[in-house]
C-alpha cells in the first residue's frame, strides 16, 4: 500500500480494499477515512467492506463521499468534522489520494 503523510496524524492514499486493513493497523493508524463515492469506477471496491474489515480491527472509520472535480464547501466542512471526531493517525483513502489531500488543504483555512 502506497501512502503519503501530510502530517504526523493525518496521511492520505489511493484506493485500498479490505485486505489493506491489517496492514494499515499494523501501520500505527487508529482510523481510517473514505472520501470516494462508490460506483465510482469498475472493479472499485465498495466502502461496506473495508468499513466492516476496519471495524473488526477496531479502528475508527468515517465516509465522507466527495465527487471528484465537484467538491463543495458542505463537502470541507463534512469532512472538517469527521476528522475531529477520528482518533489520530488517519489514513484518508480515495481514486488516487489528491482529494483526500485537496480536502485537508481546504479544511485548514
Amino acid at each position: 500500500m502506497t501512502r503519503t503523510e501530510i502530517t504526523p496524524d493525518y496521511s492520505v492514499a489511493p484506493q485500498i480494499g479490505a485486505g489493506d486493513v491489517a496492514e494499515i493497523k499494523a501501520l500505527g493508524f487508529r482510523s481510517i477515512m473514505c472520501n470516494r463515492p462508490d460506483g465510482e469506477s469498475f472493479g472499485q471496491p465498495e466502502v461496506a467492506g473495508v468499513r466492516a474489515e476496519a471495524e473488526r480491527l477496531g479502528l475508527a472509520f468515517a465516509f465522507v463521499p466527495v465527487v471528484s472535480g465537484a467538491m463543495t464547501l458542505d463537502d470541507v466542512e463534512d469532512f472538517r468534522a469527521a476528522l475531529a471526531d477520528l482518533p489520530t493517525p488517519v489514513l484518508a483513502y480515495c481514486r488516487s489520494g489528491a482529494r483526500c489531500r485537496n480536502l485537508w488543504m481546504l479544511a485548514q483555512g
